[in-house]
C-alpha cells in the first residue's frame, strides 16, 4: 500500500489523525488530495536603496535563486514573503515570478507560478516629520549629500518604521487560488494609542512617557503594516492575516522597540478575539475584529520567541495559547541543531523548533509562525530546514530565516 494511500485512510478512519513531520521535509508530507499549504517565509529580499531590489533582480541574484529554490521545493499553495521591497508598480514582485519562481532552480523544483498576489503599502522608511528617537531633532525626508551611517540610521529611526526608503522590508503575498482584494482590511495607519492598555515605552531615568502627549497620539502601532487578506481555498475562504512586528532590539533603555512588537503581536489576539473592538479600525474606516466563525492563518516573521532571545514573551504566548488558534506540536527541523550558537547556555526552547540562524551570539530562535486557526485540521507541518549534507540543505541559506509550513485539510 503507498504511503499516500496509507495517510488518506489514516485520515478517513480517525478524525483527529495528525502527523507532524518532525524532519520538516514537505516532501515526505502524507496528506490527501483536499489540502491547503500555507507557509511563511522571510525572503531578506531588500536594499538599503530606492528601487535596490529590481536591480538585485535583474542582474541575477544568487540568493534570491536559493529563496525560489526552497519555494520550488515545498509548493506552498498560499505563501506570505517578508522582507520583499515593496513598489507600487509591482515590477520587483513580476520579476521574481518571471526570471526566479518560474525557471527550474539548482536544488529547487519544477517551475513554479502563483497567478495571485497581494502588496500593500507599509510604513517601513515612510518619514513621519517627528522626532520619534528623541535625537533633538527631525531627520531629513530622504538621502542627502555626504550622508554616512549615523546619519542614514536616524533617517530610519524616525520613519513611522524603521527603514531606508518607503517600503523597505514589504510584504508580498502570493497564492494559487483567488484573492479577494476588494475585502482585504490594511491597518498601515492604525494610531499606536488606539489599543487599550497600550505598552507605552516608559523612560526608566524619569518614570515619564518616552514620547510626549502629541507624538503619542500620532505614532502609528504596525512598523510594517498589518493585512487581514481573505483566499478563496478549495476548503472555503481564508483569512490571512499577515505582519512582520519590529525586531524588540535596536532601541534603549526604554525598551520601545520590545513594547511596539508585544502590541503589534497583540493586535491578532485582539482581533481575534471578542469584546468591544470599535478601537480596532483598519485604512478605509472600517471598525471591529473578525467574525467568530472565519477561518484563518496567522503568517508571518513575528520577532518573538516563546521562550528564548530577547522580546516580551508574553504576547506571543498569548497569541499561541489564544482560544481559536489550534493546538497542535510545533513545526520542526533537524537543521537547527547544527546550527551555530545551538546549545549555547541559557537556552529554554526546544532547538529543533527554531526558525532562523541568527550566529554564534544569538542562535537560533523560533520567530516565524504559520498558525491556522480553529475548525481546520492540521495534518501535517515542518521548518524547511535540512541537515547539514542532506538533501536540500545546501539552498537554505538565501537568507537567515527558514520557511514555515503547514498542511491543512477540512
Amino acid at each position: 500500500m503507498s504511503r499516500r494511500l496509507l495517510a488518506l485512510l489514516c485520515c478517513a478512519l480517525l478524525a483527529g489523525c495528525v502527523r507532524v513531520n518532525v524532519h520538516g521535509d514537505p516532501g515526505q508530507a502524507m496528506t490527501p488530495d483536499h489540502t491547503l499549504r500555507v507557509a511563511t517565509y522571510n525572503a531578506s529580499l531588500y536594499s538599503d536603496e530606492a528601487g535596490g531590489l529590481l536591480r538585485r533582480l535583474e542582474s541575477g541574484d544568487t540568493n534570491a535563486r536559493k529563496v525560489a529554490a526552497v519555494l520550488q521545493r515545498v509548493r506552498p499553495d498560499v505563501v506570505l514573503v517578508n522582507e520583499f521591497d515593496h513598489d507600487p508598480t509591482g515590477r520587483a514582485a513580476d520579476a521574481f515570478q518571471r526570471d526566479y519562481l518560474e525557471v527550474p532552480q539548482a536544488g529547487g523544483g519544477a517551475a513554479l507560478r502563483y497567478p495571485y498576489r497581494y502588496f500593500a503599502p507599509v510604513n517601513t522608511g515612510v518619514p513621519s516629520g517627528l522626532d520619534l528617537d528623541r535625537s533633538g531633532h527631525v531627520a531629513a525626508s530622504g538621502p542627502v549629500e555626504g550622508e554616512d551611517a549615523a546619519g542614514a540610521r536616524a533617517r530610519g529611526n524616525d520613519a513611522w518604521g524603521y527603514g531606508l526608503h518607503p517600503g523597505q522590508y514589504g510584504m508580498l503575498l502570493l497564492s494559487m487560488h483567488p484573492i479577494d482584494a476588494a475585502a482585504a482590511r490594511t491597518f498601515q495607519r492604525l494610531p499606536w494609542a488606539a489599543m487599550p492598555g497600550a505598552a507605552r515605552p516608559v523612560d526608566p531615568a524619569t518614570g515619564a512617557p518616552w514620547h510626549d502627549d502629541a507624538t503619542w497620539s500620532k505614532l502609528r502601532l504596525s512598523s510594517k503594516s498589518h493585512w487581514d487578506v481573505p483566499v478563496r481555498t478549495p476548503l472555503g475562504t481564508v483569512h490571512v492575516l499577515a505582519s512582520h512586528p519590529t525586531p524588540p532590539v535596536f532601541d534603549g533603555p526604554e525598551d520601545r522597540n520590545g513594547a511596539r512588537n508585544h502590541d503589534e503581536i497583540r493586535l491578532w489576539t485582539e482581533y481575534v478575539g471578542a469584546g468591544d473592538l470599535s478601537w480596532l479600525c483598519d485604512d478605509a474606516g472600517r471598525c471591529g475584529g473578525l467574525g467568530a466563525d472565519a477561518r484563518f492563518v496567522v503568517l508571518g516573521d513575528l520577532n518573538n520567541d516563546p521562550a528564548d532571545g530577547d522580546g516580551r514573551h508574553q504576547a506571543i504566548v498569548d497569541l499561541l495559547e489564544h482560544p481559536r488558534v489550534l493546538r497542535s506540536a510545533t513545526p520542526r527541523s533537524e537543521g537547527a541543531a547544527h546550527a551555530e550558537g545551538a546549545h549555547r547556555p541559557g537556552r529554554r526552547g526546544d532547538v529543533a523548533h527554531a526558525t532562523g540562524d541568527f550566529g554564534p551570539r544569538v542562535g537560533p530562535l523560533r520567530l516565524d509562525y504559520a498558525l491556522p486557526s480553529t475548525g481546520f485540521r492540521l495534518l501535517d507541518a515542518g521548518v524547511y530546514w535540512p541537515a547539514p549534507g542532506a538533501d536540500g540543505a545546501d539552498i537554505v541559506d538565501g537568507t537567515d530565516h527558514r520557511l514555515v509550513w503547514v498542511d491543512l485539510a477540512d
